[in-house]
C-alpha cells in the first residue's frame, strides 16, 4: 500500500540550488517511490547554525517503502552529494528530512516523524503548506496553525 511521505530538502554548501534540484531528481528515480510535486525554492537564513543561507524545497511523494527503508534511501542520496556530519547543524551539501509518512507517528532510535522540529521551522512549513495548504501534522493538527509561531523568520521564494 502506498503511503503519502513528505521530505523536506536543504543545502547551503557547494551549488545549494543544484543539489536541491539533483535531490528533487533523485526522488523521482527512488525505486518504491513516485514523485507527486515538489515546491518552489526557498532562501533562508541558518538556524542554530552557522555558512551560508539555506536553499529549501518539500517534495511530496508516494511510496510503498518502509518509514525506515525510505530513510536509509535519503541517507543514500545525502551520501551521493558528500553529506558530512561532523556536528549538529554542521552546514551541509545536502540534508533530506523525513517530515511526514503518511498519519504515522514514528518514534524510533533512527527515526521520529513527524520531523520534531517541522511546527517549528518556516524553511519547512511554508514549502511544505504551498504543496498541502490544509495538511495536518499528526499530533498536532493543521500546520497552517503553526505559522504565527515562525513568522520572525525571514524566508524568500527563488
Amino acid at each position: 500500500m502506498a503511503v503519502n511521505a513528505y521530505i523536506g530538502i536543504g543545502a547551503n554548501l557547494g551549488d545549494a540550488r543544484a543539489n536541491v534540484q539533483d535531490a528533487i531528481a533523485r526522488l523521482a528515480r527512488l525505486p518504491g517511490a513516485s514523485l507527486v510535486a515538489a515546491s518552489g525554492s526557498y532562501r533562508t537564513a541558518p538556524i542554530d547554525s552557522s555558512g551560508d543561507d539555506y536553499i529549501n524545497a518539500v517534495a511530496h511523494i508516494r511510496t510503498s517503502l518502509p518509514a525506515e527503508a525510505l530513510l536509509l534511501a535519503l541517507h543514500a542520496i545525502e551520501a551521493a552529494h558528500g553529506r558530512e556530519r561532523p556536528y549538529r547543524n554542521a552546514p551541509r551539501t545536502l540534508d533530506l528530512d523525513l517530515l511526514l509518512y503518511g498519519d504515522d507517528q514514528i518514534s524510533s532510535p533512527t527515526l521520529s516523524v513527524p520531523h520534531p522540529r517541522l511546527a517549528e521551522r518556516a524553511f519547512v512549513l511554508v514549502p511544505l503548506l504551498e504543496l498541502a495548504p490544509a495538511i495536518d501534522i499528526p499530533g498536532l493538527g493543521p500546520a497552517s496553525a503553526c505559522l504565527p509561531r515562525v513568522a520572525d523568520q525571514a524566508i524568500s521564494k527563488l
